[in-house]
């Protein structure tokens, strides 16, 4: 087959005039993808100093790492919050002030972020009897990775910065499996031990002292719909989980009227569409199995 350019890139062209809703042009500039990847790492830098450089870092040099690390991350973040705000305002107008300030205070909040982020080592640290150390847990655990991010990313979200704080959570979901959304509210020593297929949606509430284990989803039930047909935004979708609450691998917890009470233990493979008390231990009962009959199958 003969590829001719100019017969693609018009292919492209009338594709791109037909085709609504996947297009932006003639618009502002969007956040961009590369620069949050960026962005996150250097985050990743900050919050834990060491542990993601090639080179040792002394504490001497640590005031002057510091401040050039914080001063490009304000430079770049500033930019691209300020393209949010622009796409949040759809007329282009957008603040630079203000996006600084928004800057500012995220920053501001790292040190929280931090103090929180401990207690997540420390979760991870006794509740994994293979972790040998802190600096294993902080160099190779997905679920640490994950959740720092996200907490950082929910600092972007209670501002009100559109986009930006999705690509963050979705930035370090490509690297770990590991899908938490910048609005959930994840209390102190949290813990995903593995980690893989993890899902935590949106307006999730979870406690203090929770451990995950791979393949659980908190998530929501079919969605509400208005007089149009289109989902209702904004209201409460996903369960919440109290305090020192541990869910084993492959369990699925829906809805937004679904507690899981204190101290509970939800078995591997649960469904759950219902709120349990405190103190409950749930598990999957006994099981029918049924062999498919394949010569039927053929037969039919």
């Amino acid at each position: 087959m003969d590829c001719r350019q100019e017969e693609i890139v018009t292919g492209l062209l009338k594709s791109y005039q037909e085709i609504g809703g996947i297009n932006h042009f003639d618009g502002t500039n969007l956040p961009s993808k590369h620069v949050i990847a960026i962005l996150c790492d250097d985050l990743l830098h900050l919050l834990f100093p060491g542990f993601y450089s090639e080179e040792a870092v002394s504490a001497d040099e640590l005031p002057l790492a510091a401040n050039e690390l914080v001063a490009n991350v304000r430079s770049q973040l500033s930019e691209e919050i300020a393209h949010s705000l622009r796409y949040k305002n759809g007329d282009g107008s957008g603040s630079k002030a203000l996006a600084q300030d928004y800057c500012c205070k995220f920053l501001s909040k790292l040190p929280e972020v931090r103090c929180v982020l401990q207690t997540d080592v420390e979760a991870a640290y006794e509740g994994d009897p293979a972790a040998k150390s802190y600096e294993e847990i902080i160099l190779a655990y997905p679920g640490l990775e994950a959740i720092a991010i996200q907490r950082a990313a929910h600092e972007l979200y209670k501002m009100g910065v559109p986009l930006i704080p999705r690509m963050m959570t979705e930035w370090v979901h490509s690297r770990t499996g590991i899908d938490i959304h910048p609005g959930a509210q994840i209390g102190t020593h949290f813990f995903i031990d593995h980690g893989t297929g993890v899902v935590i949606g949106e307006t999730c509430v979870i406690g203090h002292h929770v451990k995950l284990y791979h393949g659980v989803t908190l998530g929501a039930r079919s969605f509400a719909k208005d007089e149009k047909g289109n989902p209702v935004k904004g209201i409460k979708r996903h369960p919440n989980v109290e305090d020192h609450v541990t869910i084993y691998p492959n369990v699925t917890v829906l809805g937004g009227d679904t507690t899981i009470g204190a101290r509970s233990t939800i078995g591997a493979n649960v469904f759950l569409m219902h709120s349990i008390a405190a103190d409950t231990l749930l598990a999957v009962g006994d099981q029918d199995f049924r062999m498919l009959d394949k010569s039927k199958k053929r037969a039919s």
